[in-house]
């Protein structure tokens, strides 16, 4: 049961990754936590970045759930 908590949270931070990118949200890009890639490639190229981070993010969610063995 714990694997789809982990795997929800994973795909709830791609889906926020991906959005953030795509629409590009200013909160987001503002955030103390993104400002190190920010502030090191530039906006243009960190929305790439977190756009490709959330696809990676959802791949390994659908990836995982397709392949964790049901709980007896």
């Amino acid at each position: 049961m714990s694997q789809y908590i982990v795997q929800g949270i994973f795909v709830l931070a791609g889906i926020i990754s991906l959005s953030a990118a795509l629409l590009d949200w200013d909160w987001f890009f503002t955030a103390r936590n993104t400002q190190f890639v920010v502030r090191n490639v530039g906006r243009k190229q960190a929305r790439w970045f977190y756009g490709i981070l959330g696809v990676i993010l959802i791949g390994m969610s659908v990836f995982f759930f397709m392949n964790t063995p049901p709980v007896a």
